[in-house]
């Protein structure tokens, strides 16, 4: 089938009981057994439930793994990913990481003994140079949140492969509809479902897809033990948004595409970071890795003393955390969603005040831009 045709029908059944074309939201805790020792493959929610079940269908299906599980949060996803490892192993970890991830593998997992190295993952040298005898895991983004860096995936996951590693990817920029990891070597793939995946600013969620029947399973048990799942309602959620992804993202691409080209002519405006973009470094392998640039852009403003200003013009572009909703948002990732990343780290990747990012919307492109306009004038 084709992608948009498995977006609206992997996973989805018509209810056996009324016909209903949409999955219906089980909300239960638990489950009848018929007897003894039988059951209709039903037991206990945590461990499983029809609504979330459809929702792991429809993304295994999507990202073309072996198996795919949801999770209450992003974060809860990357956690259970890294129950693959144990006290005394070594990650090596794209260097602009987004900011939770980085808080979570400093502040937390390190306390369990794990040991994280942060390397410019774009340069495959850098990631071969920072393995060592205890390395496991290479944790990738691409793009990179906020600074739009790219990794090239076929080369990362077979580097991986021939030092026997495990190869992440966090997927959440452009989703299975523009990039496919797995498809690429990688072993996992992880999303924040809050994101373009649900795509309605209305859900928080995460799941992770695997490549390998091993990693699968102990996820499963992960997801199982810990017991951070999606809730039958937000699994619905984030079935319903997946509906119109492929929509959505054409939208999303479309628009990045005229903002971009908008910025990068703007007096105001020192650089753009776009993928999309000719004069975008990695452009080469953008196109062809992806099927598409997608609608998140960072941009540099030529006086930073002025961002506070940009960004109290904005009256269509809310100034939020999040992305990949269909509305446009306009965050300060320095003050905002990297915050928690040190001060002198930031600076060295680039993550100053004067930093904007931007998750374009689907609202008609011509309105964002005059948006964006009359707010770069206050800068």
């Amino acid at each position: 089938m084709g992608f948009a045709t498995d977006a609206i029908h992997a996973g989805v059944r018509p209810d056996p009981s009324t016909g209903a074309i949409m999955t219906p939201i089980y909300q239960t805790s638990t489950y009848a057994y018929e007897g003894l020792g039988k059951s209709k493959g039903y037991d206990y929610a945590r461990t499983i439930n029809p609504t979330r079940s459809a929702l792991e269908e429809n993304l295994k299906v999507l990202e073309g793994g072996r198996a795919a599980y949801a999770f209450a949060s992003g974060m809860a996803a990357i956690s259970a990913v890294m129950a693959l490892l144990k006290s005394g192993d070594h990650v090596v970890v794209a260097d602009n990481v987004y900011g939770g991830t980085y808080r979570l593998f400093s502040k937390v997992l390190e306390d369990y003994g794990l040991t994280f190295s942060y390397v410019d993952t774009s340069r495959l040298e850098r990631i071969e140079s920072a393995i060592g005898a205890r390395t496991r895991m290479v944790y990738i983004e691409t793009p990179t949140n906020p600074i739009m860096i790219l990794t090239d995936i076929a080369q990362a996951a077979e580097l991986c492969r021939r030092r026997g590693l495990i190869s992440v990817v966090d997927n959440t920029f452009l989703t299975p509809c523009l990039q496919r990891p797995l498809q690429l070597g990688a072993d996992i793939v992880v999303h924040s479902t809050t994101k373009y995946l649900n795509g309605h600013s209305d859900s928080v969620g995460g799941a992770a897809v695997m490549a390998r029947e091993d990693h699968a399973q102990r996820i499963k048990f992960v997801q199982n033990s810990a017991g951070a799942i999606l809730s039958p309602f937000e699994s619905w959620l984030v079935l319903r948004g997946i509906k119109t992804l492929p929509l959505r993202m054409r939208a999303h691409d479309e628009n990045g595409r005229r903002v971009a080209q908008y910025l990068a002519g703007h007096a105001k405006v020192e650089r753009v970071l776009y993928p999309g973009l000719p004069s975008h470094p990695q452009h080469d392998l953008a196109r062809r890795q992806a099927g598409g640039f997608g609608g998140m852009i960072s941009f540099v403003l030529k006086d930073a003393r002025g961002a506070a200003r940009f960004f109290d013009r904005l009256r269509l572009c809310a100034l939020a955390e999040s992305l990949g909703g269909i509305e446009t948002l306009v965050c300060q990732p320095s003050t905002m969603t990297h915050a928690s990343v040190p001060d002198a780290d930031r600076a060295r990747l680039g993550i100053t005040d004067a930093l904007v990012r931007i998750s374009v919307g689907c609202e008609d492109v011509e309105d964002i831009l005059a948006d964006l306009d009359q707010a770069l004038v206050a800068v």
